[in-house]
Parts: structure tokens; C-alpha cells; sequence
């Protein structure tokens, strides 16, 4: 680990950094629950072997605007290095927000990932960790410590400078997921892929089917029992309200006070029917869009 507060090291060590094409970065923020948040540390490892920390700096930016700049400036815009975070959002809004060009973000990667291919509880970076690497039993507790106080201690640049080993350890570890996940379509077998979905039918409609069941018992059970919530469960009423008006009354007034209501309709087929031979009196554009639509036929009739 090298932790630099002096601003010749910092500025030297993002030099040497933009020679880099991937780094894993992580931020610290202090007073982050109040209005003023400020920037703490930098963390960046450009070494995805390294698994121990020895490798990661952690540039103190603590109140120091135009080291954080110099930093963006020089790896954050460029779009030559990829930048990788879990939840970006979070840390681009002290690193150059829309000007943050190629990054990556663990959570956005994970979250398209199906629930059967990752099948977590939730995606934060220490559930990821413990179950897509080997590392266990992740502390988090320094996380809420105070990043604004000076001098930093021993554990909280040991947790600084291990987040971002974890982080490039679990995005190798989805990139690897996706890679085993993804075929190119040309090359899918299809015949395994129909036999895939025929050996899970049965049991995926069992599963739904009783879990709509259940759902539906637990609605009319908390209903009756006066119930609105539970350890598991929320019960709320819900209104929804439908204006609807007279097409023709709409329109006299409409034609009474020039209100200017040029703008296209979708006619339905309905509305053709009604309008019949109306439909030939006026102008009308056709937009014609196509999609591909998969019909799963009658399992008796697959051989």
C-alpha cells in the first residue's frame, strides 16, 4: 500500500497512472450523510493480481480540490482507461460527474446478471465478495468511521486500501460469469437449450403457481386479521383514477376556443371499424414496426 498526502507524490503517482488501460477505484467521503460532503481518499489499484493491498495507492485529497481536478483530469476524462467502481453513480459525483468518460460499474454488471446466474440476497460489494471470491467475512464496520479526521488510522487505510482489491477481484469474477453464460447465438445449440427449458417447466409452473397461492392467502389472511404489515410483508390499499371524457363535447370545445390539438392519434382497429369509410377522407400515416415473437408449441407434439 502507499498512502500519499504530499502534492509532488500524488501528482506524480497519477502521472505514472494514466499509462494504465484498467484501474479499480474506490473513494472514502467524508461527512457523507450531511449536506457538504467532501472527498476523502482516492483509492486505485492498476493490478488485478494483487491480493494483498501491496499494490493499491490511496492519495489524501482531503480539502484539496485541485489535486481531486488533477485527477480528473488526467485518468477520469480520458476515455483510454477504463475506470472501474461499484456503484459508480456514487463516486463520479466527486469525480467529474458527466464528465467521466469509460467506467465501469460492478453493481450495473451484476443487476443484469439473471437471479438463477447470480442468486444473491443483494448486490453490495461485500456480499459479492464473499460469495464470488475467496475472501470471507468481509468487516465493513470502518466503512461509517470518520474519513475526515487526520491522522487516519491503521484500520481504516487497511479497509481503504482492501476495498479495492475486492473490487477487482469480483469484477473478474463477473466478467468469468458472463463469459460462461453467454454464447455467440450463431454457435447455440438449440436442441440442448429446448431440452433445458423442457426439464425446468414443470417444475418453474409448480413453484409459481404456489407461489401466487401463497401470496394470495397471505393477502385475504392479513385482510382479515386486520393486519397491515409483517416481518415480510406490506399491505397498502391502492386507488386509481381514470378521467375519461366525451370524444365529441371534447372536441366542440376544443373548436370553440382554437385550441390547437394538431398532433397524431393511433387509430385502433377498433376505431377503424367505427370510422369506416371516414378512414379514406383523411390523411393517414402508416408506420409499419416488426418484432419476433417465440411460441413455445404443445410439448405432445415435440418427439
Amino acid at each position: 500500500m502507499f498512502y500519499l498526502t504530499e502534492n509532488n507524490d500524488l501528482k506524480r503517482c497519477i502521472e505514472e497512472l494514466t499509462t494504465a488501460n484498467v484501474l479499480w477505484i474506490d473513494t472514502e467521503v467524508a461527512d457523507y450523510n450531511t449536506r457538504k460532503p467532501r472527498l476523502s481518499l482516492i483509492q486505485v489499484l492498476a493490478d488485478s493480481q494483487d491480493l494483498i493491498g501491496d499494490r493499491v495507492y490511496i492519495l489524501d485529497v482531503l480539502d484539496n480540490p485541485d489535486l481531486t481536478n488533477f485527477f480528473i483530469d488526467k485518468i477520469m476524462v480520458d476515455p483510454n482507461i477504463e475506470k472501474v467502481f461499484h456503484n459508480a453513480r456514487f463516486d463520479i459525483k466527486f469525480l467529474g460527474k458527466n464528465q467521466a468518460e469509460n467506467i465501469t460499474c460492478t453493481w450495473e454488471i451484476a443487476k443484469k446478471l439473471p437471479y438463477y446466474i447470480l442468486p444473491l440476497p443483494n448486490l453490495k460489494l461485500k456480499t459479492l465478495v464473499e460469495n464470488l471470491t475467496d475472501f470471507k467475512n468481509i468487516d465493513k464496520e470502518i466503512q461509517g468511521s470518520d474519513w475526515g479526521q487526520r491522522p487516519l488510522t491503521e484500520k481504516q487505510l487497511e479497509y481503504a486500501k482492501m476495498d479495492c482489491v475486492y473490487l477487482a477481484q469480483v469484477h473478474l469474477a463477473l466478467l468469468k460469469l458472463i463469459k460462461q453464460n453467454n454464447s455467440e447465438p450463431t454457435a447455440e445449440n438449440l436442441d440442448e437449450l429446448g431440452q433445458r427449458y423442457q426439464d425446468i417447466l414443470h417444475e418453474w409452473k409448480l413453484l409459481d403457481s404456489e407461489i401466487s397461492h401463497i401470496l394470495e392467502r397471505i393477502k385475504l389472511a392479513m385482510q382479515a386479521q386486520n393486519i397491515s404489515e409483517t416481518s415480510t410483508f406490506k399491505l397498502s390499499p391502492t386507488e386509481r383514477i381514470t378521467q375519461k371524457v366525451n370524444f365529441a363535447e371534447l372536441a366542440m370545445i376544443v373548436k370553440n376556443q382554437e385550441i390547437d390539438l394538431d398532433f397524431p392519434i393511433t387509430v385502433t382497429q377498433k376505431l377503424q371499424k367505427d370510422f369506416g369509410d371516414i378512414m379514406n377522407k383523411i390523411s393517414v400515416n402508416k408506420e409499419k414496426s416488426s418484432s419476433w415473437k417465440l411460441t413455445v408449441k404443445n410439448l405432445s407434439d415435440i418427439d
